[in-house]
């Protein structure tokens, strides 16, 4: 069973969903995967769960970095759940690229290749956003290619942490500012 609560943020409301284990998403209003993994029967409730998760979102849209960690539970699959995982390494107010984490992958496989393209869309299914840390990612090229819930967003965020540099650039099919 999950449940779930609504938070508004500064950038808009985002759903949040947990079962007895952890958070299960966390997603921005009508972004591209909203509420994917989310049971098809749910409940809304202000779960402990829930309320430590808007505690965490609070301290961050203040400009700091948690001093916690909320508990999580990510639903994907194995490689998914690999590549998020090494989101969760990624440092507050830094980025890395989707051709490093290809390389870290391919490192700890013992593989001399992996697919920056596959890594680009296991960490478009994040369904913890914020707390599994997508938007630090950025293409080699300094693009800010991707992010689900929409490239304003990924700016704002970028910039909350600190983490935006003027050398970025966000392709022409995007709808940021």
């Amino acid at each position: 069973m999950h449940y779930t609560s609504l938070y508004q943020s500064p950038v808009g409301e985002i759903l949040l969903a947990a079962d007895d284990i952890g958070v299960v998403g966390i997603w921005f209003k009508n972004e591209k995967y909203y509420a994917h993994c989310l049971d098809n029967e749910n409940e809304p409730k202000e779960t402990p769960i829930i309320r430590e998760s808007k505690k965490w979102l609070d301290i961050y849209f203040q400009g700091k970095k948690p001093d916690f960690v909320t508990p999580i539970h990510m639903i994907g699959t194995s490689f998914q759940i690999e590549v998020w995982n090494i989101l969760r390494q990624i440092p507050y107010g830094t980025t890395t690229t989707y051709n490093n984490i290809a390389k870290k992958i391919a490192k700890n496989r013992g593989v001399a290749h992996m697919s920056a393209q596959a890594v680009g869309t296991a960490v478009g299914k994040n369904n913890i956003n914020l707390i599994v840390p997508c938007h630090r990612v950025v293409g080699t090229n300094n693009s800010l290619a991707g992010y689900a819930g929409g490239m304003d967003k990924k700016i704002t965020l970028l910039k909350l942490e600190g983490a935006f540099r003027d050398e970025y650039f966000v392709p022409k099919h995007s709808t940021a500012p």
